[in-house]
């Protein structure tokens, strides 16, 4: 009896079941609705579905892709800022150097008591250096030198400053390196009583003694912070984004207020901030900044950007409310539309897709037509703009790859040559060093003279590859020459040297005197019966030049060719193509190297002679020593 009841009750609950699940399956595909219901509710489907899991995609995926513009575009920034601040920072350096390096200061340096500098009577000129470095840039607010812990010179003439000995008891002082690099800080202003003053910021420097290495004092520049700003506030992040700079401790240098500076930054990431080069993040309180930074390796600072959420999530806000729209203008059309409307979607994707299998394929000729303007013909006239700026670019590539080999072969070729170069002249030194030996053994002098002077001249063209050398050294290849050339002409040629001790040492360019000597020889002795001397001089012109004059009793040059001569002397344009090293090139060179106040000077006058004068820049070390 239990059995059957039992029975019954199993079939009861089956059928339930069966029926449940046929009402469920029936509800879920609309068998019951009317077609036009289902084409509504499917469409509606088709649409709504896709679209939002498109659009929570498209949101995530342009969040990242806006944190990361945002990222790259602070980086620009920061690195265009970095660069300017670290250029005026390098111009302060530079004039701390050249403070460093003047005369006076170097006698300064070499003192050892405060009492010594006292009775030198070196501070007068001293105070006229750090003067007149002050005066030479209006952001120099004061410098100051100390030394054993005393103040020995100070620019400010104002009592209301910090004295300089209050500076050195605060402990930011014990932290300047010893080894002559600059260290910054930002103080409060310097001035008292006073307001509205600006931060100031020190530039300090150990300057060591020329004698022991040691340092011996200190340099103090103060700058206005006023530039600083003017460089941070030049900077646009954003509408409401600012710049930051942080010092190695994570204090502000500068912030947009002003309250903030030598405080540290209430940043929950300062410290692994502080252990990076460079870097991003996001916070995750308030207003969930997004930070973007980047290390100065030259002044040790961190550059950091702030730019709030919800101005960096404008634009997918932007494109959240797009998307729902979308989907709603979409969700009225597909019920108005139906399967008219996805058949006009499906026959222009289909026929993109037919070509983009084409492009697939390699065909870069075939465009799509453009049948409407909605987002399909958008979307095919962006398919036909990629195709064209394709087919330009591997153009480009193919284009680019021939020259890249052209250049490589080129290259090969010029070593080549360049390998050739240097194996003919050592082989013909070592053939010169066989043919001085043979000289000596059969006791030929004049030959081994002639040769030996003949190889230290390939010898000193081969092994001096530089463009300028000393005077010496150029007097030294002309003498050789002249010497060779003696031996050829014997009592047709003459010559004589007039150079100063004070000339030895200064700059010329390489193969100068040679190419102009070799034109006395060849227009001068070559030519005529009559014998030639030729004399060769070096004086000074004023202050920063000096004259190599190059003097010859040859034939001497016409009226016309020395006007010829002249002319091409004035016009600045370089020969291209000239193996012949003549007179004209010799002044190109030379105003090259130096400068177009320099170069070649020419007077002649036809059977006298030639005078060649060469100006050159005189070097400031030798004429301090002469």
């Amino acid at each position: 009896m239990r059995l059957q009841v039992l029975r019954r009750w199993g079939t009861k609950v089956g059928r339930r079941g069966r029926k449940a699940w046929i009402w469920f399956y029936r509800s879920l595909f609309l068998r019951d609705r009317p077609l036009t219901v289902k084409l509504l509710v499917y469409s509606a489907m088709l649409v709504v579905i896709p679209l939002m899991v498109v659009g929570m995609i498209s949101f995530q995926k342009s969040s990242e892709v806006l944190r990361e513009e945002a990222n790259l575009s602070n980086r620009q920034i920061i690195e265009q800022v970095k660069l300017h601040i670290e250029y005026y920072i390098r111009d302060f350096e530079i004039d701390s150097i050249r403070m460093q390096n003047h005369p006076s200061m170097q006698q300064f340096l070499r003192m050892t008591s405060v009492q010594e500098v006292e009775r030198s009577g070196i501070r007068e000129p001293m105070m006229q250096l750090l003067g007149d470095t002050a005066y030479s840039r209006s952001d120099i607010s004061r410098i100051m030198l100390i030394m054993e812990n005393q103040t020995v010179l100070d620019t400010s003439m104002n009592k209301n400053v910090t004295p300089a000995l209050q500076l050195i008891k605060e402990p930011w002082f014990q932290s300047v390196p010893p080894n002559s690099d600059i260290m910054l800080t930002i103080r409060p202003p310097s001035v008292r009583y006073e307001l509205e003053a600006m931060p100031v910021l020190s530039i300090v420097k150990r300057l060591v003694s020329p004698n022991t290495l040691e340092p011996v004092a200190t340099l103090i520049m103060e700058v206005n912070f006023k530039r600083i700003q003017e460089i941070a506030d030049r900077v646009t992040i954003g509408r409401t984004g600012y710049l930051s700079i942080l010092d190695p401790q994570g204090k502000y240098i500068y912030s947009p207020e002003y309250s903030e500076i030598g405080h540290l930054a209430p940043w929950e990431k300062l410290k692994w901030i502080l252990q990076q080069d460079s870097g991003s993040y996001q916070s995750q309180s308030g207003d969930k900044p997004f930070y973007t930074f980047s290390r100065s390796a030259y002044l040790n600072w961190r550059l950091v950007t702030t730019v709030p959420e919800h101005e960096l999530m404008r634009g997918t806000t932007f494109i959240r409310q797009t998307i729902w729209w979308t989907v709603i203008i979409t969700l009225v059309i597909a019920y108005l539309i139906g399967i008219g409307f996805a058949a006009s979607i499906v026959r222009p994707v289909r026929a993109l897709q037919f070509f983009m299998k084409r492009v697939k394929e390699g065909d870069f000729h075939a465009r799509a037509d453009i049948e409407s303007k909605d987002e399909i013909g958008q979307l095919t006239n962006d398919f036909n703009k990629m195709v064209d700026k394709l087919q330009v670019l591997l153009d480009e590539i193919y284009v680019s790859q021939l020259r890249e080999t052209d250049l490589q072969l080129r290259q090969k070729e010029t070593e080549l040559k360049v390998l050739q170069s240097q194996v003919n002249p050592h082989f013909l030194m070592n053939a010169l060093e066989t043919v001085r030996g043979m000289a000596l053994e059969k006791d030929m002098s004049d030959i081994s003279d002639l040769v030996a002077s003949l190889g230290r001249l390939l010898r000193y063209n081969l092994n001096h590859a530089g463009a300028t050398i000393s005077l010496r050294d150029e007097i030294l290849i002309c003498d050789l020459y002249l010497r060779i050339q003696k031996y050829r002409f014997e009592e047709k040629l003459t010559y004589e040297f007039h150079i100063p001790s004070w000339a030895e040492d200064q700059p010329i360019a390489k193969f100068v005197l040679q190419p102009l000597v070799e034109n006395c020889v060849i227009h001068g002795i070559e030519t005529s019966a009559q014998p030639v001397h030729i004399d060769i001089s070096v004086k000074r012109q004023g202050k920063h030049q000096y004259v190599v004059e190059l003097k010859d009793s040859g034939v001497g040059i016409s009226r016309s060719r020395l006007s010829e001569l002249q002319t091409d002397l004035h016009q600045k344009d370089m020969l291209t193509a000239d193996s012949h090293i003549g007179i004209v090139n010799v002044h190109r060179r030379i105003a090259y190297l130096f400068g177009e106040a320099y170069g070649i000077e020419l007077e002649s006058e036809a059977g006298i002679g030639t005078l060649v004068r060469i100006k050159l820049p005189l070097s400031i070390q030798i004429e301090k020593g002469a």
